[in-house]
């Protein structure tokens, strides 16, 4: 049995590998969309490529033999021999260990598979140990894989407990059942929508992948998950974002599952925090940690003032240089710095909310959460609202805005928002705006906007609000131009006027201006690169190694 647990461990040895998940995968997929980007996206060069939609197969930071592609194929590997092993000598089934060590490496296995074919579009399909007829392979259709990954976590899913269910299952570093319906009702969701084939952006042909199909396939496994009582939303959000930045990896709460670092690997937070200028009171990870992605200018903007969301997700801020003669605990302490208007931060990753001082120089050890409860609640709105109407998606949607908002503003922010709702198409158009609110800074958007058919149109959208941003018109008129700040008592935290709607005065003495006026022509159309059309570049090119090692049989398509 303990050998049989170190092979499934072993399959998630690729996801840390130097240039997989770790370095490569996580740190590029998912910008740039109509709320998240690439901080340097103006800047030319292969980094930038490969969020602006104009990546080739010779990206150098993509094009070597130890990529990303590479290491997830590894772990499919991995996982077939595992998944051949167990079922020939382990007599898995629900309720044993060998059944749930089944169950994980079907779902790890499920895990890579959904990530090359949001990356890649149509890949390979390895369902068994490689052989030698098998080490060259052409391209499968998407539709087989993702029947197949539906297929197998339905399996997994009567392998699994949930959270809390077994020693294994009290961590979300395991696999539990409500991750596995949730990411069954995900890749549901997936395969029926919209997507870049070689023939264009269409749905699937494939009758057994039709809305109708995997939309109630997906309603009914994130009722059974709500209905399951072992997942929950944390009552704040802050809260939430503080225990994932503690490294809180206990089941039974939001995160349904995390994908696991070491503590001297991942780069969660050495890539997307809070930008610290210099090792500081909170990080000895190094000079110039985080702040390489980070929220569009204008979305702090099209919050509402009281969702509780905002704050966490957008941050005016970085660390600046810390003072060798200030020391918080021994440490050179740094200060709170406004940054330009034109360039946010994702407050859902600090350094200074974590409990461990990370020393690592190169990584910082933080998991990537997978998937949290918040998106099978807008999932189910979503199926429900396509399904049966508005009316049956209500109550979805509302516990989402009921955590997002103080309980005096539920009449209206929440009830009455959501009960004027009226058609399916309102009720839709609200979920893809809560889904930006909710998620942003998660690499979660990009997916979306493709399977909604809506990633061209919105980044098109997202490039004129910033626009009317740039110039104070329309809805953000009333933006001002000018900051003012001063320190709190700790000399630490800023006191920013300014940031809200209206708040366009001199607060007067005891503050210092700051110019929020940065925001260039160059910057805003660096959001996709001239001359691109992100529909017809929703994934990335296979690397150019890849097409070279596979015997002729590995194309790239698309018009790449």
């Amino acid at each position: 049995m303990d050998l049989t647990k170190g092979a499934i461990d072993g399959i998630k040895i690729p996801f840390g590998e130097t240039n997989s998940y770790r370095g490569r995968f996580l740190p590029w997929y998912g910008f740039n969309t109509d709320s998240e980007w690439y901080n340097s996206s103006e800047t030319a060069g292969d980094k930038a490529d490969l969020c602006v939609y104009d990546a080739k197969p010779n990206n150098v930071e993509m094009n070597t033999a130890n990529n990303a592609w590479s290491m997830m194929y590894q772990g499919i590997e991995r996982a077939n021999l595992c998944i051949r092993g167990i079922r020939n000598y382990g007599n898995p089934a629900p309720g044993n260990e060998m059944g749930y060590l089944l169950g994980e490496a079907l779902t790890l296995r499920a895990i890579y598979y959904a990530d090359l074919v949001k990356a890649w579009g149509d890949v390979p399909a390895r369902f068994e140990p490689t052989n030698s007829q098998t080490i060259f392979l052409g391209k499968s259709s998407r539709d087989i894989i993702y029947k197949q990954l539906i297929q197998d976590l339905g399996e997994a899913s009567t392998l699994v407990p949930w959270p809390n269910g077994n020693a294994a299952t009290t961590n979300v570093q395991r696999i539990n059942k409500a991750f596995v319906k949730g990411l069954r009702a995900r890749l549901a969701m997936v395969a029926s929508g919209y997507q870049q084939y070689p023939d264009g952006i269409r749905r699937s042909t494939d009758t057994d992948l039709s809305v109708a199909n995997m939309y109630a396939l997906a309603l009914s496994e994130c009722n059974d998950v709500i209905q399951s009582g072992t997942a929950h939303l944390e009552p704040s959000f802050e809260t939430f974002w503080r225990k994932y930045n503690q490294e809180n990896t206990a089941a039974g709460g939001e995160s349904l599952w995390e994908l696991p670092f070491g503590a001297g690997r991942g780069r969660m937070l050495f890539t997307f925090a809070v930008n610290h200028t210099s090792i500081d009171q909170f990080q000895a990870n190094g000079s110039n940690r985080g702040g390489v992605a980070g929220p569009l200018p204008h979305i702090f903007y099209d919050y509402d003032v009281a969702d509780s969301r905002r704050d966490v997700t957008c941050v005016p801020y970085r660390y600046g240089t810390a003072s060798n003669t200030v020391l918080t605990n021994g440490f050179p302490t740094a200060k709170q710095t406004l940054v330009g208007i034109n360039r946010w931060y994702f407050g859902k990753y600090r350094y200074e909310w974590m409990t461990r001082r990370v020393i690592s120089t190169n990584d910082d050890g933080v998991n990537k959460i997978y998937m949290r409860y918040a998106e099978v609640l807008l999932m189910a709105a979503e199926a429900a609202n396509e399904l049966n109407g508005p009316a049956a998606a209500a109550p979805y949607l509302k516990e989402i805005r009921r955590r997002a908002f103080a309980p005096a503003n539920h009449a209206v922010k929440v009830d009455a928002y959501v009960d004027a709702l009226g058609s399916k198409e309102a009720m839709f158009n609200a979920i893809v705006e809560e889904h930006k609110f909710e998620f942003t800074g998660e690499m979660e958007r990009k997916q979306a906007l493709i399977r909604w058919n809506l990633l061209g149109a919105k980044l098109t959208d997202a490039k004129a609000k910033m626009f009317r941003l740039q110039q104070r018109t329309g809805e953000y008129a009333d933006v001002a131009t000018t900051l003012y700040f001063k320190y709190n008592t700790d000399n630490v935290s800023l006191i920013i006027y300014g940031l809200n709607h209206g708040e366009t005065t001199d607060p007067g003495a005891g503050y210092t201006s700051f110019s929020w006026n940065n925001l260039s022509d160059t910057k805003i159309n660096g959001l996709v690169k001239a001359g691109a059309d992100p529909d017809n570049r929703q994934f990335w090119p296979i690397w150019q190694v890849f097409l070279d090692g596979s015997n002729g049989l590995l194309v790239n398509d698309y018009g790449y």
